[in-house]
């Protein structure tokens, strides 16, 4: 297995770079960058090793926040924008299926703790077909991050990290507090706008291009933190409320779909009954979180005023 580059390796300073409050939202943008690039090599040896299942967790998630990053209004990227959002989905998604099937048998097999031995030994047979996934998943996953590819995106992230922002004459007279708004601005209106076309009662895959949403603006408020103030403090709190209890409801509804699927030809009477149970428990997780996320969004939908003040 290859040794992991170091950030020195990739031409980023030792240390962190840092940004004062009142730096333009590029300047940000690149110590955001800097730092998840930083957590990405630091959780890479621990997801290859496979010892423990946080650092697979925190690699994909440090991507996502990448993605925000680079995607993020004022951030003066110019043309390198595209070509990382390529290769930062192609990274998340060999990572993807090796952390979503670790969430699925961690789930199955803790609502599954307080049954008997005989029926966790069938919720094991039940399991093995996903298990024999994760192991298809992860030589796949090992074998992305042995290539060239992924070797040629550290480099083009740490170059994006040192580059100079490409900048208009209008974004570099902005004011601070508007140009905090404006990351956030983008994110926010997408998430509102798929929130007022949701009917009463939105399909399950609805809800989960909600969540999507949700974690796309927490990620633009998160990359502003240190240049917001309250309001943004407070947006994060809230749209992590909002994401997880969406999350808590798209695990639940694939725990249900994952469990019909692995019963596909299965004739084994125990595996069949513990399916069952763990069907109908899934199942009325999945409706009770389903009735949370408009509470939760209403949180989030208060900083509307505040948003349509500043950027009107």
């Amino acid at each position: 297995m290859t040794t992991s580059l170091t950030p020195v390796d990739l031409g980023l300073p030792p240390e962190p770079v840092t940004a004062r409050r009142k730096d333009p939202p590029a300047v940000h943008v690149r110590v955001r960058l800097d730092s998840q690039l930083r957590a990405l090599l630091a959780h890479e040896a621990g997801t290859k090793s496979g010892v423990d299942p946080e650092d697979l967790h925190q690699m994909r998630v440090t991507i996502r926040r990448l993605r925000a990053a680079v995607n993020a209004d004022g951030a003066g990227l110019g043309d390198v924008v595209s070509p990382l959002q390529v290769e930062l989905k192609w990274l998340g998604n060999a990572l993807g299926r090796v952390r979503d099937i670790d969430v699925q048998l961690d789930r199955l097999r803790a609502e599954a703790a307080g049954f008997d031995d005989e029926e966790r030994a069938a919720v094991e047979r039940l399991l093995g077909g996903l298990v024999a996934e994760r192991k298809a998943a992860r030589r796949r996953m090992l074998a992305a991050l042995r290539t060239k590819r992924y070797t040629a995106l550290l480099t083009s992230l740490a170059a994006a990290t040192a580059s100079a922002p490409q900048t208009t004459s209008d974004s570099a007279d902005r004011v601070v507090d508007n140009a905090v708004v404006s990351v956030i601005y983008r994110p926010y209106r997408k998430l509102f706008k798929a929130v007022a076309a949701m009917g009463d009662d939105p399909v399950d895959e609805q809800l989960h291009a909600l969540r999507i949403k949700g974690k796309r603006l927490r990620y633009a408020a998160e990359l502003v933190g240190p240049a917001g103030k309250e309001p943004v403090k407070q947006l994060i709190k809230a749209t992590k409320a909002f994401q997880e209890v969406l999350g808590e409801h798209q695990d639940a509804a694939v725990a249900e779909e994952t469990i019909r699927r692995l019963l596909q030809g299965q004739d084994d009477a125990a595996v069949i009954f513990v399916a069952g149970r763990l069907v109908e428990r899934e199942h009325a997780r999945r409706l009770a979180y389903r009735s949370q996320w408009r509470d939760r969004w209403d949180a989030v939908a208060a900083f509307a005023a505040e948003f349509n003040r500043k950027t009107g």
